[in-house]
């Protein structure tokens, strides 16, 4: 079975969200998803770049690290700033909760991203960060 990681660091800025959803696409290629696989893993990342871009520095600008290892057929992605942080992990996954309002925000960015993976782990200090980790089994068969 394949194994593979990366690392890449880009700025925090609307224009690389897109970006990231092509560097995701392309590590996971190896392992032949289907394209609803592939969308969803995309829609998850993109989600977790937003996050981190409106949310982690209030679009003020930064860095944004997004790591990826391929194991056991599964891919795992984390996407990590160094912004403000969560205060609230828990509320922060409630489904339409947004913690900006004033922006019309959603409030379903963690929602999608559990959906469309298998698992999701948030961890975030107050003014040190939040670092969102996703894994996704590819090619798995539905009973």
């Amino acid at each position: 079975m394949l194994n593979n990681s990366m690392k890449v660091e880009f700025s925090a800025i609307t224009e690389n969200e897109r970006f990231a959803r092509g560097v995701a696409a392309a590590f996971v290629v190896g392992l032949d998803p289907t394209v609803d696989e592939l969308s969803e893993i995309k829609t998850a990342i993109s989600e977790a770049v937003t996050n981190a871009i409106i949310h982690g520095y209030e679009g003020r600008g930064g860095k944004i690290l997004m790591e990826g290892v391929i194991y056991d057929g599964c891919v795992e992605f984390s996407v990590s700033d160094e912004g403000v942080g969560i205060s609230d992990i828990r509320r922060a996954r409630e489904p339409l909760y947004t913690g900006k309002p004033e922006d019309e925000r959603s409030g379903m960015g963690f929602t999608i991203m559990e959906t469309f993976m298998d698992s999701l782990d948030v961890e975030s200090e107050r003014g040190g960060g939040t670092r969102v980790t996703m894994t996704k089994k590819i090619g798995r068969v539905s009973p």
